[in-house]
């Protein structure tokens, strides 16, 4: 089935041509980011005299590559708050074979009273609903075609999903699936065979409550992958209270209605098993309605930290001891809180180092009227406001986001970043023109724009075709699909279909991939960093980042873009057990395998 698209909630303008001239693209840039008004040009018609085209440049190809996914939310008309919040999706090799394949997470009926019959929006798949898994099997240098084999996979009717998590927790070398619900969740164990199997109760991981933010990372480095669990709010639907917006409509209820869950932290016991160890670390106290968690270390002492992003509420900065247990530092570090000493509504967050520095920044997306919040590491784990002099304060405060991501699009050495959106609640002028479903908006690419690595800017470069189109987004994955050597994105829309926008011109610059793996078979080492040191340039730093994000999972894998004219000098990777190696320079354009103890000066 291919997806749907109704006339009258997007708009898709002709699709963009891929960039060839890198001068006239910056002019562009420059133009648009400084002088607005100048009669910069950009009607989507492609790449001819006197036009200067975006060094970014992506197509919508779903129903082309053979992706069908719908998600369905289950509204009634009943403004139940759980229905617009998911849901999210994960790129994973789950059958070994190199590349990606898309696991996505579907919804529910929410009151089991009602029939599907009586849904709003009826569901696009057949009943009964489950999440969904589609294999990769593009030929390489064919087009991108995936292949729906979610009953083979052995995947059955589970509930109401929001957010996955994805990590090899059996040391087999095959990724399992860990799934949240508004109650239960789901541990999903990779047999090998093609299919996954529930051993949620077998391994101690069970969790009933609204659960949305979960990772997995080895919080004790003892090359066991444990697990965290946001918890987001206290929530049953007999006791939703009835809210309305300031126009009198009947609307969706904010968390600000609700006590928060508690976050959980499961020890993993390297049997298969996982005890909870919440108390034991000091998670009990001082948590939020989480929404968005990942695991990276943010203070560069080697230990994997935990940064969560709440709404309404202040975020959490988890700082690993060392000891088995955390603290949380988010106010003295500068992460609990906006510049202005104001808690904001937590989505997504992702981190990366986006001006080179060596030093992790985060960015965390909000609800409209607030900022999208970049937060500059400063080094020694405190970090600095910098949205509206990076150039990111004005857009965000029109719109609510929740996926985002930290990537170099264009392969140029720089992180760029993208922010899908939909609100929470009812937009006024989509209500007044009658829309069935008044919660869309477009989303949104920025490049990161030369100069100075400590006041670097971002240029929304969100005009045309896929951007122009407007839906309620809400996970974002991004992963190099088609192995071509640039990223690609996968978004998942609350109540529509999963959108896939092919890179058009990231592998132009030189690059190189890497698969890191340590064990025997080899496992993903999740929190490893590599450093790239160029004869031109900073040095580039990347982790093997899985999480981040709202609800979603990345490619395992690490994409490094050179920019023009470099040349790799050395690799050096830092294991999660806090050892490190060098290796000489790999060849540019493919991939890599690279296994620990193969390297030199192993420490």
């Amino acid at each position: 089935m291919s997806p749907t698209v109704s006339p009258s909630r997007h708009a898709e303008g002709p699709g963009l041509e891929a960039f060839r001239d890198r001068s006239r693209w910056l002019a562009r840039a420059l133009c648009f980011a400084l002088l607005p008004l100048a009669g910069c040009r950009d009607d989507g018609a492609g790449l001819e005299a006197g036009r200067v085209m975006p060094p970014i440049a992506f197509r919508e190809g779903a129903a082309l590559a053979g992706l069908d996914f719908h998600h369905f939310n289950g509204r009634t008309g009943e403004f139940h708050m759980a229905e617009v919040m998911g849901a999210g999706v994960a790129l994973l090799d789950y059958d070994g074979d190199g590349d990606l394949d898309i696991f996505f997470i579907q919804g529910a009926m929410l009151d089991g009273r009602r029939s599907v019959s009586q849904a709003l929006d009826p569901p696009r798949h057949p009943l009964p609903l489950t999440d969904r898994l589609y294999r990769n099997d593009t030929v390489p240098p064919g087009s991108l075609h995936f292949v729906d084999v979610t009953e083979e996979a052995g995947l059955s009717e589970s509930g109401y999903g929001m957010g996955v998590a994805v990590g090899d927790y059996d040391r087999d070398g095959r990724p399992d699936l860990y799934i949240t619900r508004l109650g239960p969740n789901q541990l999903l164990r990779n047999r090998g065979d093609g299919s996954f199997e529930d051993v949620t109760a077998l391994a101690g991981v069970g969790d009933d409550r609204w659960n949305v933010a979960a990772t997995f990372f080895d919080y004790d480095r003892d090359g066991e992958l444990d697990l965290f669990v946001g918890g987001y709010l206290q929530y049953r639907l007999e006791d939703e209270p009835e809210c309305s917006s300031l126009k009198g409509r009947r609307d969706y209820c904010g968390a600000s209605h609700f006590s928060a869950a508690g976050d959980r932290l499961f020890h993993n016991r390297g049997d298969g098993t996982f005890e909870d160890f919440s108390a034991r670390a000091g998670l009990k106290d001082g948590f939020g309605p989480a929404l968005g968690a990942l695991a990276t270390d943010l203070d560069d002492d080697g230990w994997p930290d935990l940064y969560v992003a709440n709404d309404a509420a202040a975020n959490n900065f988890w700082h690993n001891r060392g000891d088995g247990t955390f603290e949380d530092r988010a106010l003295l570090a500068g992460l609990a809180f906006n510049g202005l000493g104001r808690p904001e509504a937590g989505m997504g967050v992702d981190a990366g180092d986006y001006d080179n520095d060596g030093d992790p920044d985060l960015f965390v997306t909000h609800l409209i009227t607030e900022t999208d919040t970049l937060y500059r590491g400063e080094g020694a784990g405190l970090f600095s406001d910098r949205t509206d002099s990076a150039g990111l304060g004005g857009t965000s405060r029109n719109r609510t986001a929740f996926g985002t991501g930290w990537a170099d699009l264009d392969n140029d050495g720089w992180l760029d970043l993208v922010v899908v959106a939909g609100a929470v609640q009812i937009l006024e002028p989509l209500a007044q023109r009658q829309d069935p479903f008044p919660l869309h908006e477009p989303n949104h690419v920025f490049l990161n724009l030369p100069g100075d690595g400590s006041l670097r800017r971002f240029v929304d470069l969100s005009a045309g075709a896929p951007w122009t189109i407007s839906e309620v987004s809400r996970g974002m994955a991004l992963g190099d699909l088609d192995n071509d050597g640039d990223l690609d994105l996968v978004i998942t829309n609350n109540g529509g279909p999963a959108r896939l926008l092919v890179n058009e011109g990231g592998h132009r610059q030189p690059w190189l991939g890497l698969q890191l793996s340590w064990g025997s078979p080899g496992t993903t080492p999740i929190g490893a960093t590599a450093t790239l040191r160029r004869d031109i340039g900073p040095d580039l730093h990347r982790r093997v980042r899985v999480d981040g994000g709202y609800a979603s999972a990345h490619d395992p894998r690490i994409l490094f873009g050179l920019g023009e004219g470099a040349k790799v000098r050395s690799l050096e990777i830092r294991w999660p057990d806090g050892s490190v190696e060098t290796y000489p320079p790999p060849a540019l354009g493919r991939y890599h395998e690279i296994r620990r103890g193969e390297g030199q000066g192993l420490r």
